[in-house]
């Protein structure tokens, strides 16, 4: 997908970039996939902030996405292609032999008019059809991948993201994450074959600090330029190195520190990310 540059006739759009929206055939059309989610801009259920940084930024409308892939033998063809606010890939609108509609994340390289199809086993190795790990053949790669059987996909969701399949042993299915992790996932468990389309999302340059705060990101303030009772980098006559490791506004660690707990899926990550 093409990235769209400005002429700088401001000094912000001089270093703005996009993603071009030629891909895009529709605008949301089925007003009961769209809801209002309400936004917490931070704050907790006492209206404390728990995540600094964070506002409402624009309106937008929540497209309710078939995560779970569980309509089986049903056929289902691309209707739209359409712009989702709250992830960084695009979705497809799914209508399905029996008139019902659904919205999936797609792939890359699914068209409007393309076929899709879950099923639990016995499907072609093509894009956007969806089967459990144990029936896709080792090698294939593929996204919206489920941990847990009947979830729905948590895994692999992301502009540009994929896992392959490496291997099994047993009721367990090896997967390569995007992270270069590699991990046993249970193979009733659902993924779809492909990569996740918008590949060229971590290419742009947002541009500008008004754009961000479109996003309902809000300013953050250097540590270093605070008061030492604000900060534990702050105080010191001018700019001053930092007497230690970087820390939070609480003292932990900012860089390197592990904060991973012991849980119980750590018996099925085989090797960490590479470092």
């Amino acid at each position: 997908m093409a990235i769209k540059t400005y002429k700088p006739y401001t000094p912000s759009r001089r270093f703005m970039s996009n993603l071009s929206s030629e891909n895009i055939t529709a605008k949301p059309s089925v007003r009961k996939l769209l809801i209002k989610l309400p936004v917490s801009a931070g704050r907790n259920n006492n209206g404390r902030i728990t995540s600094r940084h964070k506002e409402g930024g624009a309106k937008k409308l929540y497209r309710i996405i078939d995560f779970k892939r569980n309509k089986f033998n049903v056929e289902g063809k691309v209707s739209a292609i359409e712009y989702d606010p709250y992830r960084n890939c695009r979705i497809a609108l799914v209508t399905y032999q029996d008139g019902d509609k659904r919205y999936i994340i797609q792939p890359s390289g699914l068209k409007v008019g393309d076929k899709v199809i879950s099923a639990e086993s016995g499907l072609d190795i093509r894009l956007g059809y969806a089967m459990k790990i144990k029936n896709i053949p080792i090698g294939t790669v593929v996204h919206n991948i489920e941990m847990y059987p009947g979830r729905g996909g948590q895994l692999a969701r992301s502009a540009g993201a994929s896992a392959q399949l490496m291997g099994r042993e047993g009721k367990y299915s090896i997967l390569r994450m995007p992270s270069g992790e590699m991990r046993y996932i249970l193979g009733e468990c659902m993924a779809t074959i492909g990569v996740v389309g918008n590949e060229d999302f971590a290419n742009i340059s947002i541009g500008k600090a008004g754009r961000n705060r479109h996003l309902g990101v809000r300013p953050q303030t250097r540590g270093s330029a605070m008061n030492p009772v604000d900060h534990p980098h702050g105080g010191g006559e001018g700019k001053t190195g930092s007497s230690g490791h970087p820390v939070s506004p609480w003292g932990m660690p900012a860089k390197g520190y592990k904060t991973r707990r012991k849980k119980a899926s750590d018996k099925l990550i085989i090797s960490r990310r590479k470092k």
